[in-house]
C-alpha cells in the first residue's frame, strides 16, 4: 500500500458557487476583494474532507490580468491575502501543507499565447520570490505547452522551495499537450530542472490515464488532478473568458470520480485530487476509498 499525497480539489468554482457572483476574467481573484474569508472557508472544508494539501488562490494573480481591470496595483497585496487564507485554513485543521499555486501567463488552455522564455521566467520567478516564505511547494498549474512549462518551473525555481509541474493535456489523447505537443517532450524539462513531481491536471478524467502512462517512465512522483467539465469550449477560448462559457458535467459524481482516481492510483500515482468542479464532497469520498484500500494519505 502508497502513501498519497490528496490535493483538495477546485477553488473558483467553489468560489462562484458560493458567492453568487457573475463570473469575471479576473475568476477568483476578485471574489477574494468582495467576499474576504471565502477562500479560508473553502479551504477549510477540504481539510475537513481528509485533503493534506491547500493550494492557494493565487492561479490567476498576474500582472497582465490585473492591468486590464486597474488592480496591478494590489498584486502584492492579493498574493499574501491568498496565502493568510490558506494558512489560517491550516491553522485551524491542525495539519496540511500548503501549495503555492502558479497558472499560466494571459489565460488559460492558450498555448498561442505563450511568452519566450525570456520573458515568461522573471515573471514567475517574482511571484515565486512572494510565495517562498509562505509555502511547502511551488505547484505549477494548468501548463499548456512545453515553452509555458520551461518559463514557469526556471522562473519558479527562485523560489528555493520544491517544484511541482502540472500539465494539462488534450482532452481526447491525453498523450499530447494542448498544444498538441506529444508529453514525451517534457523528460527535456525533467533532465534540466530540479522537478520534483509531474502531475497532469484540468483535463477531463478520462484523457488522464494515458497522460500518466507517459509520465510514469519519467522517474518522478506523478499524479493527476482533473476537472469536472464537459470539454473546454470554443468561446472559453476567447480574449478574456468567464467560467460562464463551461458546461460542468452532470455524471461525476464523487463515487464516479473516486473511481478514476483509484485507477491512476493503481498506475503508481501517489498524488490525486481535483480541479475544478470538483469539490469537497469528491475529496470526501476519495479520502475514504483510498484508507478503505489499507493506503495513507499524507
Amino acid at each position: 500500500m502508497a502513501e498519497i499525497t490528496l490535493l483538495d480539489g477546485g477553488m473558483g468554482q467553489e468560489l462562484v458557487a458560493r458567492s453568487g457572483d457573475d463570473p469575471t476574467p479576473l475568476w477568483a481573484t476578485r471574489v477574494m476583494i468582495d467576499h474576504p474569508g471565502m477562500v479560508r472557508d473553502i479551504h477549510a472544508d477540504y481539510f475537513a474532507a481528509g485533503a493534506s494539501v491547500a493550494t492557494t488562490n493565487t492561479y490567476a494573480i498576474h500582472h497582465d490580468r490585473l492591468e486590464r481591470f486597474g488592480l496591478d496595483p494590489m498584486f502584492h497585496a492579493l498574493h499574501l491575502r491568498a496565502l493568510a487564507e490558506a494558512h489560517e485554513a491550516r491553522a485551524a485543521a491542525g495539519r496540511g501543507r500548503i501549495a503555492g499555486s502558479m497558472g499560466p501567463l494571459e489565460a488559460s488552455y492558450r498555448p498561442d499565447l505563450t511568452p519566450e522564455l525570456a520573458v515568461s521566467a522573471p515573471k514567475y520567478a517574482e511571484i515565486a520570490r512572494i510565495l517562498a516564505p509562505h509555502v511547502d511547494v511551488i505547484l505549477l498549474e494548468t501548463m499548456s505547452s512545453v515553452a509555458l512549462a520551461e518559463g514557469a518551473v526556471q522562473g519558479a525555481l527562485a523560489s528555493g522551495r520544491p517544484v511541482w509541474l502540472s500539465v494539462s493535456v488534450d482532452d481526447h489523447d491525453g498523450s499530447r499537450l494542448r498544444s498538441g505537443e506529444p508529453l514525451t517532450d517534457l523528460k527535456r524539462l525533467v533532465d534540466s530542472y530540479p522537478i520534483t513531481a509531474l502531475l497532469a491536471n484540468c483535463s477531463v478524467p478520462e484523457a488522464m490515464a494515458a497522460a500518466l502512462a507517459v509520465l510514469k517512465p519519467m522517474g518522478l512522483p506523478f499524479g493527476a488532478y482533473a476537472n469536472g467539465f464537459t470539454h473546454i469550449s470554443g468561446n472559453f477560448l476567447k480574449d478574456a473568458p468567464t467560467v460562464k462559457e463551461l458546461t460542468h458535467r452532470h455524471d461525476l459524481t464523487p463515487e464516479k470520480y473516486a473511481d478514476f482516481a483509484m485507477a491512476w492510483v493503481g498506475m503508481g500515482a501517489t498524488i490525486v485530487g481535483g480541479c475544478c468542479e470538483v469539490g469537497p464532497a469528491h475529496i470526501r469520498h476519495l479520502a475514504g476509498c483510498l484508507k478503505a484500500a489499507g493506503h495513507s494519505i499524507a
